[in-house]
């Protein structure tokens, strides 16, 4: 017999969906979280946010904000992602080994014309 709260049916409970919210779209719920006419509660239901959402957000815009404020003037400060390194880091490998064997063969070739020979 099958009971209808068997695993022959397994229930589905509602997924939420994870929002993804653009740096553009967090600053502005930022700033109109700072503005004191508005009532806070009202932007995370309109955002479906939670509190822990929004003091997220404000700690990313202070180190944001730190960062980039110290930054020395006429510098900008890069950063490469992992795999942008990984890449340059095996290229610059690849280089070394090829300037090794170069000067090896630089080094062979200039006995050679010295009139130094590898068979005396």
């Amino acid at each position: 017999m099958s009971n209808s709260n068997s695993s022959d049916a397994p229930h589905k409970s509602p997924v939420k969906k994870r929002r993804f919210l653009t740096a553009e779209k967090k600053f502005q719920i930022y700033l109109e979280a700072q503005d004191v006419s508005k009532p806070v509660g009202e932007i995370l239901r309109r955002e479906g946010l939670y509190s822990t959402d929004l003091a997220r957000i404000r700690l990313h815009v202070k180190e944001g904000a730190l960062q980039r404020l110290s930054a020395k003037p006429g510098c900008k400060q890069g950063q490469v992602s992992t795999d942008a390194y990984q890449a340059i880091k095996h290229e610059l490998q690849e280089k070394e080994r090829a300037l090794a064997d170069l000067s090896v063969e630089l080094a062979i070739l200039r006995k050679k014309t010295n009139g130094v020979s590898w068979d005396r």
